[in-house]
């Protein structure tokens, strides 16, 4: 084995588990945000429950392993009116998207659909944010903050709390 090899070979296994967020299935249900849960809801700001009235939970980030991440959460819509996320922000990337997978390819999206009473579960093996160009590697143990962004309902702060690099809530 010449000496590029074990070099090739650790570049794609750092690769492949930067992309490890696109790769198992999971269902999230625990809360990632500091205060347990973040809510943006109508009757908290004096509207009508016809309005969509989110809630977040399920937050995470595994920890990367290269500059690209991803983040997975649940986005809970207890309101009578549909909503969508139209895009996320944050500190650590200037790059941040939404993707979706169908037929095991990760493709970007515009937007994810919200239904009135139901829920978006953003999770491995699924749709997801990814982050790209990572300003810094958060480490396990540390919080990302992101802002998720929707068409009807203010912005919504959501903090991610990084887990070790397979973490998967369904094996948990």
């Amino acid at each position: 084995m010449n000496r590029r090899a074990p070099l090739a070979l650790a570049a794609g296994l750092t690769a492949t588990l930067a992309l490890a967020g696109c790769s198992s299935d999971s269902s999230v249900s625990t809360s990632g945000s500091a205060s347990g849960s973040a809510s943006n809801s109508a009757s908290a700001q004096g509207g009508s429950s016809e309005r969509p009235q989110l809630s977040v939970s399920g937050a995470y980030m595994p920890e990367p392993v290269s500059d690209l991440a991803a983040g997975f959460v649940v986005v809970t819509n207890k309101g009578g009116t549909a909503d969508k996320l139209t895009s996320v922000t944050g500190d650590i990337s200037d790059d941040i998207t939404i993707h979706k997978t169908e037929n095991q390819k990760m493709m970007e999206v515009t937007s994810f659909d919200i239904p009135a009473g139901g829920e978006l579960d953003l999770e491995r093996g699924g749709s997801h944010i990814m982050f790209m160009n990572l300003k810094h590697r958060p480490r396990q143990g540390e919080k990302v903050r992101i802002e998720l962004r929707f068409q009807k309902t203010a912005p919504i702060t959501v903090e991610l709390p990084v887990k070790e690099t397979t973490y998967n809530p369904a094996q948990q």
